[in-house]
């Protein structure tokens, strides 16, 4: 019962998200994503505990949803001064990306100023944490940003994986007992290849209502004429389904690394924030690459 409430409050946050993205801002969404961001870190860096001391802690936390805050800010900015004047080049991806190697630089900065209390090994840690999961979440920011398809790489990313984690689930328990070869069995033993079939199919069907949902009610059109985008909704669930399932996996490893159960409790019933958005991270990296280059081919 706790996980099915703790998923439902889940949704409505991420639908009130969308709906004020929509008819108000965008912005609405970056603080969602900042959110996620300052929440993941933070469980990242508690659940390395004492391999990483609090000046990298401080580091980590600070420039990992800074890049977030900089992506979002100066793209705004940018957007609302070529309302008036358009010659004006964006650069909000190269200010993010200096912003990112100025964190990078005092990280490794540390080994100087604090020679005796930062190792090597910290100092890894300490990147892994700067990376993920808030590097992930950076691309989904500018997935939110996009000048075309910004909505549907939206839906897709938070759409397809819930699909493909149920339909995953529902064919490894009807398939599970006669097809039982094992996904990962290492990393994660109860996840079956049959179940992750399931979730392919699951990332086609939610790609469909994606479909209809979009082109039926958000922007009303003639659905006889957009088989062709059927076609690629579906190809890009099934595309987004694998690296959901894959994104699962790179979290389960993760916490067999650090012999944790789950990375927090902030979640009843689904543990930490991680362990409710860890397929969302990759599938939103596939998603803003597939969409991006949909833009550059055809616009």
């Amino acid at each position: 019962m706790k996980r099915l409430l703790t998923g439902i409050v889940y949704i409505l946050i991420l639908l009130g998200a969308f709906l004020l993205r929509r008819y108000v801002h965008l912005l609405f969404f970056d603080a969602l994503v900042l959110l996620f961001s300052l929440l993941g870190t933070h469980e990242m860096l508690r659940a390395f505990g004492d391999r990483i001391d609090r000046a990298q802690k401080t580091l980590v936390l600070l420039f990992s949803s800074g890049i977030i805050v900089c992506y979002a800010a100066a793209d705004t900015v940018y957007r609302r001064l070529q309302e008036t004047r358009p010659e004006i080049v964006n650069y909000s991806p190269l200010i993010t990306f200096v912003v990112f190697m100025a964190g990078l630089a005092l990280l490794f900065g540390l080994l100087v100023f604090r020679h005796e209390k930062t190792s090597l090994e910290s100092l890894g840690c300490s990147l892994i944490c700067y990376l993920y999961p808030s590097v992930f979440l950076l691309v989904l920011t500018g997935c939110n940003h996009m000048p075309d398809y910004s909505e549907i790489g939206i839906l897709f990313v938070f759409v397809i994986c819930p699909f493909a984690d149920s339909l995953a689930y529902v064919f490894g328990r009807l398939f599970g007992r006669w097809l039982p070869k094992k996904l990962a069995p290492t990393v994660s033993p109860n996840k079956t290849l049959i179940g992750g079939f399931g979730g392919l199919i699951g990332g086609a069907l939610g790609a469909v209502c994606i479909f209809f949902v979009y082109y039926g009610l958000l922007e009303p059109c003639d659905l006889n004429t957009e088989w062709l985008n059927l076609v690629f909704f579906i190809a890009l669930g099934v595309l987004t389904a694998a690296f959901t399932e894959f994104g699962d996996l790179v979290e389960s490893a993760v916490k067999r690394k650090l012999e944790i159960k789950d990375m927090g409790r902030l979640l009843p019933g689904h543990g930490g924030i991680l362990d409710r958005i860890d397929s969302t991270l990759y599938a939103g990296l596939i998603v803003c690459f597939v969409l991006t280059m949909r833009i550059l081919a055809v616009g």
